[in-house]
Protein backbone atom coordinates (compact mmCIF):
# COMPACT_ATOMS: atom_id res chain seq x y z
CA UNK A 1 0.00 0.00 0.00
CA UNK A 2 1.25 3.45 -0.86
CA UNK A 3 0.55 6.50 1.29
CA UNK A 4 -2.61 8.27 0.15
CA UNK A 5 -1.07 11.61 1.22
CA UNK A 6 2.36 11.56 -0.47
CA UNK A 7 2.49 8.34 -2.52
CA UNK A 8 5.49 6.86 -0.69
CA UNK A 9 5.69 3.25 0.50
CA UNK A 10 4.18 2.36 3.85
CA UNK A 11 4.79 -0.32 6.42
CA UNK A 12 1.64 -2.13 7.54
CA UNK A 13 1.35 -3.63 11.00
CA UNK A 14 -1.17 -5.18 13.33
CA UNK A 15 -2.32 -3.06 16.25
CA UNK A 16 -2.07 -5.21 19.39
CA UNK A 17 -5.37 -5.62 21.22
CA UNK A 18 -4.19 -3.74 24.30
CA UNK A 19 -3.34 -0.68 22.16
CA UNK A 20 -6.57 -0.57 20.14
CA UNK A 21 -8.34 1.41 22.86
CA UNK A 22 -5.77 4.19 22.34
CA UNK A 23 -6.25 4.42 18.57
CA UNK A 24 -9.23 5.94 16.79
CA UNK A 25 -11.29 3.67 14.57
CA UNK A 26 -11.97 -0.03 14.62
CA UNK A 27 -9.38 -1.32 12.16
CA UNK A 28 -7.05 -4.02 13.51
CA UNK A 29 -4.20 -2.89 11.26
CA UNK A 30 -2.57 0.37 10.24
CA UNK A 31 0.17 1.56 7.94
CA UNK A 32 2.84 4.15 8.62
CA UNK A 33 4.20 6.13 5.69
CA UNK A 34 7.94 5.81 5.32
CA UNK A 35 8.27 9.43 4.16
CA UNK A 36 5.59 11.69 5.69
CA UNK A 37 4.96 9.53 8.80
CA UNK A 38 1.23 9.60 8.17
CA UNK A 39 -0.80 6.87 9.84
CA UNK A 40 -3.58 5.22 7.86
CA UNK A 41 -6.06 2.44 8.68
CA UNK A 42 -5.56 -0.61 6.48
CA UNK A 43 -8.67 -2.75 6.48
CA UNK A 44 -7.76 -4.56 3.27
CA UNK A 45 -4.00 -4.84 3.60
CA UNK A 46 -2.20 -7.77 5.18
CA UNK A 47 0.06 -6.52 7.94
CA UNK A 48 3.64 -7.60 8.38
CA UNK A 49 3.98 -10.29 11.05
CA UNK A 50 7.13 -8.63 12.38
CA UNK A 51 7.33 -5.04 11.16
CA UNK A 52 10.75 -3.41 11.23
CA UNK A 53 10.15 0.29 11.77
CA UNK A 54 13.86 1.05 11.48
CA UNK A 55 13.28 0.94 7.69
CA UNK A 56 11.33 4.16 8.25
CA UNK A 57 13.94 5.67 10.57
CA UNK A 58 16.62 4.51 12.98
CA UNK A 59 14.94 6.85 15.47
CA UNK A 60 12.28 4.22 16.18
CA UNK A 61 13.12 1.70 18.89
CA UNK A 62 14.32 -1.62 17.55
CA UNK A 63 12.35 -4.76 18.15
CA UNK A 64 8.69 -5.49 17.96
CA UNK A 65 7.20 -4.80 21.31
CA UNK A 66 4.30 -2.82 22.66
CA UNK A 67 6.50 0.24 23.23
CA UNK A 68 7.67 0.36 19.62
CA UNK A 69 4.15 0.03 18.20
CA UNK A 70 2.86 2.59 20.72
CA UNK A 71 5.55 5.05 19.57
CA UNK A 72 4.67 4.50 15.92
CA UNK A 73 0.99 5.07 16.65
CA UNK A 74 1.70 8.21 18.68
CA UNK A 75 3.85 9.67 15.91
CA UNK A 76 1.13 8.91 13.41
CA UNK A 77 -1.50 10.70 15.50
CA UNK A 78 0.56 13.84 16.12
CA UNK A 79 -0.92 15.58 13.09
CA UNK A 80 -4.19 15.72 15.04
CA UNK A 81 -2.77 16.51 18.47
CA UNK A 82 -5.79 18.51 19.65
CA UNK A 83 -8.23 15.82 18.54
CA UNK A 84 -6.26 12.82 19.85
CA UNK A 85 -4.48 14.31 22.85
CA UNK A 86 -5.78 11.69 25.30
CA UNK A 87 -4.83 8.82 22.99
CA UNK A 88 -1.36 10.25 22.34
CA UNK A 89 -0.73 10.74 26.05
CA UNK A 90 -1.78 7.14 26.80
CA UNK A 91 0.48 5.82 24.02
CA UNK A 92 3.42 7.91 25.22
CA UNK A 93 2.97 6.54 28.75
CA UNK A 94 3.19 3.01 27.30
CA UNK A 95 6.38 3.96 25.44
CA UNK A 96 7.94 5.27 28.63
CA UNK A 97 6.93 2.15 30.57
CA UNK A 98 8.64 0.07 27.88
CA UNK A 99 11.88 1.95 28.58
CA UNK A 100 12.08 4.34 25.61
CA UNK A 101 12.34 8.13 25.80
CA UNK A 102 9.59 9.29 23.42
CA UNK A 103 10.83 12.88 23.32
CA UNK A 104 14.25 11.68 22.18
CA UNK A 105 12.59 9.61 19.44
CA UNK A 106 10.76 12.74 18.25
CA UNK A 107 14.02 14.73 18.25
CA UNK A 108 15.72 12.05 16.18
CA UNK A 109 12.80 11.82 13.75
CA UNK A 110 12.85 15.59 13.31
CA UNK A 111 16.57 15.41 12.45
CA UNK A 112 16.28 12.39 10.14
CA UNK A 113 16.93 13.49 6.54
CA UNK A 114 15.12 10.40 5.24
CA UNK A 115 11.72 11.53 6.48
CA UNK A 116 9.58 14.50 5.51
CA UNK A 117 6.90 14.63 8.23
CA UNK A 118 3.78 16.59 7.36
CA UNK A 119 3.65 17.77 10.95
CA UNK A 120 6.22 19.99 12.67
CA UNK A 121 7.69 17.39 15.05
CA UNK A 122 9.64 19.95 17.08
CA UNK A 123 6.50 21.98 17.77
CA UNK A 124 4.49 18.87 18.61
CA UNK A 125 7.31 17.72 20.87
CA UNK A 126 7.05 20.97 22.84
CA UNK A 127 3.28 20.55 23.17
CA UNK A 128 3.72 16.97 24.27
CA UNK A 129 6.41 17.90 26.77
CA UNK A 130 4.13 20.54 28.29
CA UNK A 131 1.25 18.09 28.68
CA UNK A 132 3.45 15.44 30.27
CA UNK A 133 4.76 17.74 33.00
Amino acid sequence: MDCPDCGAATIAFEIPGELREDVPGEEPTAALCRRCLGLHPTPEVEASAEPDFTVVSDAFPQGEDEGTIAMVLAVGLLDSFALYRREIEALIERVERAGTDPLLVLDRLADDPGTEPTVDLRRRRRHLEETLE
